[in-house]
């Protein structure tokens, strides 16, 4: 029988498919082609409020905003909103989205290690909640663009060197992102001449799929050296399970131990306010490919309509995955790499993986690709980014429509 653990909790085995969201994976496939994204809503929704009870119900005072950048759709920040939740964007792009889907403005807040004057003149337009001062630059652009006191928070990086891979790793001493802790001193007196700027208080956030839960506390601690303020923002970064033998802990632990952190090291009378991005959206998202060639040349080579054009997990960060093959329950596995189409021996979905059988024209089920995978589609060989399907109790619709061959050259000023 097919292990569908890592799928989201809907997941059941129907016949030879797969239903998701009570919709068969193979009727969707039929209906919006591959590859595809598919998102379960009910799985979304039911993570964005896991996030908000676990730390409303431990601290009043708290806010949880999606980091945007783990998957910037309109639809997704638009049902992570309706479930009370807020958004950290980065730039004007993704502040504009936000937007487009709702949010409310008050529960907006900006990044960026170096905002354009467009980035901060739009943040200072829709009266975000708070922009997130990354450097010296950013204060002398709030200074010059704003009109009334802008709310604001300080980054600091703590110096903490994140176990995770170095391009995740946010808050070490070489970082791009925030201050060093013997610079804030000197940001804080900058802020403070400007009447243009309110600080309110601090932020760090020190990387992405970390499993050692006590690095978020050190950073927390880390703050509190600091002078005191009304809010703090811890960042997200909560790591995710990607195959079987991945551990990662759990929503509850992680901000339960954050809070916990906080109250010791800050104490209660505090604003917190977290920014989850991949453990909100990671599992409830998977991909959906058909297989193309199967090709066995010194190790079998499964190659699908795909790729690295969808999923950039594994050539940027060695990120593996656990793919099914739809309908083979009881088929004898074969060890192989699962390859894409482009023209790259980099292009590989996850290498060294167990497949039952696979054969040309099999539907390929590949899961936990809900975050950054579309964020990072691009048009490798001119491959066209995929659609995103949401999946509700029975009901598949699209929220993002698949790239046309038109999208592909509208950009292009001599055709």
């Amino acid at each position: 029988m097919a292990d569908l653990s890592l799928l989201p909790p809907s997941a059941a085995v129907a016949g030879d498919d797969i239903a998701v969201g009570g919709c068969l994976l193979t009727e969707v496939a039929e209906r919006f082609g591959t590859p595809a994204y598919v998102i379960d809503e009910q799985a979304l929704r039911a993570t964005a409020r896991l996030y908000l009870a676990a730390l409303t119900g431990r601290h009043p005072r708290g806010r949880v905003c999606f980091a945007v950048k783990a998957f910037p759709s309109v639809a997704v920040i638009r049902l992570l909103a309706e479930e009370g939740l807020g958004c950290d964007v980065v730039g004007a792009g993704e502040l504009r989205m936000a937007l487009a889907a709702g949010a409310d403005p008050a529960k907006i807040v900006m990044h960026g290690n170096a905002k354009s004057d467009e980035d901060i003149r739009l943040a200072l337009d829709a009266g975000i909640g708070y922009i997130v001062i990354d450097g010296f630059d950013d204060i002398d652009r709030i200074e010059r663009l704003a009109r009334r006191p802008a709310p604001a928070l300080l980054r600091v990086s703590p110096g903490i060197e994140s176990q995770t891979h170095s391009a995740l790793a946010t808050g070490g001493k070489h970082s791009k992102f925030g201050l060093p802790v013997e610079q804030v001193p000197e940001a804080i007196a900058r802020i403070r001449a400007v009447p243009a700027i309110e600080l309110h208080g601090l932020h760090a956030h020190i990387g992405s799929q970390i499993t050692d839960v006590g690095q978020f506390e050190a950073a927390i601690a880390a703050l509190a050296s600091l002078e005191r303020f009304g809010v703090y923002d811890f960042g997200g970064g909560l790591a995710v399970r990607y195959v079987r033998p991945d551990q990662a802990p759990s929503i509850d632990e992680h901000v339960g131990r954050a809070v916990a952190a906080a109250h010791e090291h800050l104490g209660a009378d505090i604003d917190i306010l977290l920014e989850p991005g991949r453990s909100v959206v990671a599992g409830a998202g998977l991909t959906l490919y058909r297989v193309v060639t199967v090709k066995r040349a010194g190790k079998i080579h499964v190659a699908v309509d795909g790729g690295m054009g969808d999923n950039l997990e594994h050539s940027l960060y060695g990120y593996r995955f656990a793919p099914l093959v739809v309908g083979r329950w009881s088929a004898r596995p074969v060890l192989a790499d699962l390859v894409g189409r482009h023209c790259e021996s980099g292009d590989v979905i996850t290498p060294d993986v167990e497949l039952a059988d696979p054969r040309v024209g099999d539907l390929i089920v590949v899961p936990v690709t809900g975050a950054y995978c579309y964020t990072m589609a691009n048009n490798y060989n001119g491959a066209l980014r995929p659609p995103v399907v949401f999946c509700d109790r029975g009901r598949a619709r699209l929220a993002v429509r698949r790239e046309t061959y038109e999208d592909l050259m509208a950009r292009e000023v001599d055709c």
